[in-house]
């Protein structure tokens, strides 16, 4: 529940594990403020080699439009990570959803479907 989230602000939703392969995804919520922006990504992480892998704020949806309430789907493309599978240390990868545009307030919801190999 986003309570005058801020424009750039990040919530961390979950983890995903190591080896999870995407599948699919939704964002729902509300309608969040005028001139609003939500995108679906992961915060920064540190892969199974030990590397440091940056935040991408928009890996799994682009920033889009939050000021009337709706359900979208994520993972929509292989460039959005549709069928991707994580390479994370045993920490996984925290998926996130961050408010861009202006201040919104709001429920925010993302689900993702995995499979583990």
């Amino acid at each position: 529940e986003a309570s005058s989230l801020a424009s750039g602000d990040v919530i961390e939703m979950f983890i995903l594990p190591n080896g999870a392969r995407l599948l699919e995804g939704s964002l729902a919520h509300d309608a969040m403020g005028s001139s609003t922006t939500l995108s679906v990504g992961h915060a920064a992480y540190v892969n199974s080699a030990g590397t440091a892998v940056s935040a991408a704020a928009a890996a799994y949806k682009a920033a889009a439009a939050s000021t009337s309430a709706q359900k979208v789907d994520i993972l929509a493309t292989l460039a959005l990570g549709s069928g991707s599978e994580l390479d994370a240390n045993e920490d996984g990868v925290t998926i996130t959803a961050t408010m861009g545009g202006a201040a919104g307030t709001g429920t925010i919801e993302v689900t993702m479907k995995y499979v583990v190999d």
